[in-house]
């Protein structure tokens, strides 16, 4: 589809691994890079000027829950996710489809559970009550966990949804299988996942000639599209996954169906199956992946972007990341707790060999004070730090990149 998206600059000499630019209307992105998590149209906790002193590149927003709220009437009104959160970089959507499957699984538990404790569905809370109306090759429909609302996710509809949104990178509507799921299911939400890519393409270029037709600039720069691989944890479902997506004419491919519950050893088979596939002229995203040694090792696949809850989840609960000695190799053991009492009269610095404005200013002991009394500060100084650290270190990685050593 589009031409001038990406550009792969380098290629190591050891491995899969590469340099490339992703080039969006919003700003350009240096890969391999970290995508921070904005579900709600925020990076929680922190302030969106923030990120461009930890050099933040890109992020991602999720479609499901910015239709359920505000909706996207109101961001299209207010002229789209850009222009209305003040996230002023380079964004993805995801279509939802995660969360709107994660909703099935989370109604299955709960009809297990109501039948063991001999208690109705209805007694559970209203968060919990299970949501899902109906799923079928259509789409789905549910109720909006916020007010009860039915909503309806389709190719079609999460299309349109994520051109209300305005991010510059959407993914098309896939169905993401629980863990472990069976090879007959796994086979079955595979070919359903693209049959809705096909219809997300034929969606893509519809809306683009309505515009046509129509003369309006409501659609005022461009957007890509791309399609997701998926299959389960079975070898054989995912690399004919990888072959019929990476062969429809699509901006990007991405990598889905990273599951809770899933290994290390899955998660990176599932990457290693289908890399061969893996286009060289577009961009491969790997969804829901964010530790340091998964980054390390998945890239060598030729993975050039990763999103993750991980870094910003881990700092609002007080684990902040740790740099070792100029060292690539940082894992979530070179971390620390700042809520443990070790820390009320520790007067270091939060970490000696970070260069952040936290590490630079505050001490372990005036974390630990923040973190016990509950103080928001607290939460976005931890935030600013781990997403710094990932900044750093995916600034570490495409260096090694260039000089041949993954």
């Amino acid at each position: 589809m589009a031409t001038n998206f990406y550009q792969k600059i380098y290629q190591s000499k050891k491995s899969s691994a590469r340099l490339g630019i992703i080039t969006t209307s919003h700003g350009k992105i240096n890969t391999p890079a970290f995508v921070p998590v904005a579900t709600k149209g925020t990076i929680k906790a922190l302030l969106p000027e923030l990120l461009k002193t930890i050099k933040t590149q890109i992020a991602i927003v999720n479609t499901y829950h910015l239709v359920t709220h505000p909706g996207t009437d109101i961001i299209k009104k207010a002229g789209g996710i850009h222009n209305f959160s003040k996230l002023n970089l380079p964004l993805m959507s995801d279509s939802g489809g995660f969360q709107v499957f994660s909703l099935q699984m989370k109604s299955e538990k709960l009809k297990v559970k109501s039948i063991k404790t001999n208690k109705p569905i209805a007694n559970v809370r209203s968060e919990e009550h299970p949501l899902v109306v109906k799923i079928s090759d259509d789409g789905v429909k549910f109720r909006s966990a916020y007010d009860g609302q039915l909503i309806e996710f389709t190719p079609e509809k999460s299309i349109e949804y994520q051109l209300a949104i305005g991010a510059d990178i959407m993914m098309a509507f896939d169905e993401c299988t629980y863990y472990p799921a069976t090879y007959k299911y796994a086979d079955k939400a595979m070919k359903r996942t693209h049959q809705w890519l096909k219809r997300c393409l034929k969606q893509v270029d519809s809306e683009k000639l309505k515009v046509k037709s129509l003369k309006l600039q409501n659609i005022s720069y461009t957007r890509y599209l791309y399609g997701v691989i998926q299959g389960g944890t079975y070898e054989d479902l995912r690399k004919k996954s990888a072959e019929f997506v990476c062969g429809l004419n699509t901006d990007g491919i991405a990598i889905g169906g990273v599951s809770v519950g899933e290994t290390k050893k899955e998660m990176r088979d599932q990457v290693k199956w289908v890399a061969s596939y893996l286009p060289a002229d577009k961009p491969v995203h790997l969804l829901g992946v964010g530790q340091f040694d998964d980054i390390i090792d998945l890239v060598k696949y030729g993975v050039d972007t990763f999103d993750c809850v991980e870094p910003t989840r881990l700092a609002r609960m007080g684990t902040l990341y740790q740099v070792k000695n100029e060292q690539l190799r940082i894992s979530s053991s070179e971390s620390i707790d700042i809520n443990k009492a070790i820390y009320k009269y520790n007067l270091t610095l939060v970490d000696e060999n970070c260069d952040c404005y936290v590490c630079k200013n505050f001490t372990k002991a005036y974390l630990h004070h923040l973190f016990k009394q509950k103080e928001i500060l607290g939460y976005t100084l931890a935030t600013y730090h781990n997403l710094y650290v990932m900044e750093r270190f995916f600034a570490m990685m495409r260096k090694i990149i260039k000089e041949d050593k993954i």
